[in-house]
């Protein structure tokens, strides 16, 4: 820390400004060929200021410390989790084959790069999603006549499709896209496919199994009543990034890199290991992660990102968001 501060305090004031910290940020962001990524100016100053607690346009050593341990450590260390979401049969070729669907994706497409990086890829932790319903399950348009729907839908019973979306009366009120019957528990169907790689010492966490409301996110059902055990086993693992893929891009994988985003981690979507259901939408969930500060690789980058070669500026600057938060809430206490 000491060597690095000392190396970038170019006029040897003892203090870093504005311009030498953008030095650093340019060491810092960059591939592992050496190219640098350019932080846009407001980011730069945006992430300057987190640290600034002073507020006079300089860090000193006190200051950088925090930047340190913090922020510089993070990024070129991060401690990364693989999450890889329901990469299921009856995604596949089951009863929610993805082939069916607007996008016509073939699921199979995403096991091989996956296994690629299960095999080469030193995670800190790798954890499998499951949709796991009951057969009563709220999704599933054979079980429509189970529940009420509320007038807002506007479309009668008998007139209602598989896709369709309807609002049932609650509670809790929810509106509902409906699917075919998928993903029962225990049943084939709900198994992960079987050329999927599973490693040791993975975690699985099981979502839906409310049968009275859906559950696309890996951490939270679509009402945020309940939480999966994800977050608290993210937690205890450390994990700064997560890395998500699976099926489908739009649907289950989309929301959980949503929710990702707004726990607070550093967040990375696969774009070649993840198959959707509608274009229009998958284009939508990419436009959402990039707008909060997450990013969209090919899985041939991942390696060098874990390893900390590949240092992305949109994460760098997503983390400095997360210390400011956690400063000012310590402030306000």
């Amino acid at each position: 820390m000491d060597a690095c501060f000392t190396a970038f305090d170019k006029d040897g004031d003892g203090f870093l400004s504005l311009a030498e910290f953008e030095l650093i940020c340019r060491a810092l962001f960059r591939n592992d060929r050496g190219k640098v990524y350019e932080l846009e100016e407001q980011q730069l100053k945006d992430i300057f200021a987190v640290f600034d607690t002073k507020g006079d346009g300089l860090l000193d050593r006190i200051e950088f410390e925090v930047c340190w341990n913090r922020w510089i450590k993070v990024c070129t260390r991060p401690k990364s989790a693989f999450l890889i979401v329901d990469v299921q049969n009856d995604f596949i070729s089951g009863s929610l084959n993805i082939q069916n669907c607007a996008a016509q994706h073939d699921g199979s497409e995403v096991i091989e790069p996956i296994n690629r990086l299960l095999e080469n890829v030193p995670f800190d932790a790798v954890f499998y999603s499951l949709d796991w319903h009951p057969v009563d399950h709220v999704s599933f348009i054979d079980n429509l006549h189970l529940r009420d729907i509320d007038l807002s839908t506007g479309i009668a019973k008998e007139e209602i499709h598989v896709y369709d979306t309807v609002t049932f009366i609650g509670p809790p009120e929810l509106k509902q896209r409906l699917w075919p019957r998928h993903c029962v528990q225990d049943s084939w169907g709900a198994e992960l496919h079987k050329d999927l790689k599973i490693v040791e010492k993975a975690i699985k966490i099981y979502k839906g199994t409310n049968p009275d409301v859906d559950s696309y996110s890996v951490f939270w059902d679509n009402k945020k009543l309940t939480e999966t055990t994800l977050s608290s086993q993210l937690q205890a693992k450390g994990a700064t990034d997560i890395y998500i893929c699976g099926l489908a891009y739009d649907v289950c994988v989309g929301a959980t890199a949503v929710d990702a985003l707004a726990s607070g981690y550093r967040t990375i979507l696969i774009d070649d290991c993840s198959r959707g259901v509608d274009l229009v939408d998958i284009e939508k969930t990419k436009s959402t992660v990039i707008a909060n500060n997450g990013v969209i690789v090919n899985s041939s980058q991942v390696q060098a990102m874990v390893e900390g070669r590949d240092r992305r500026p949109e994460l760098g600057y997503k983390l400095a968001m997360e210390i400011k938060q956690t400063l000012n809430n310590k402030i306000n206490k």
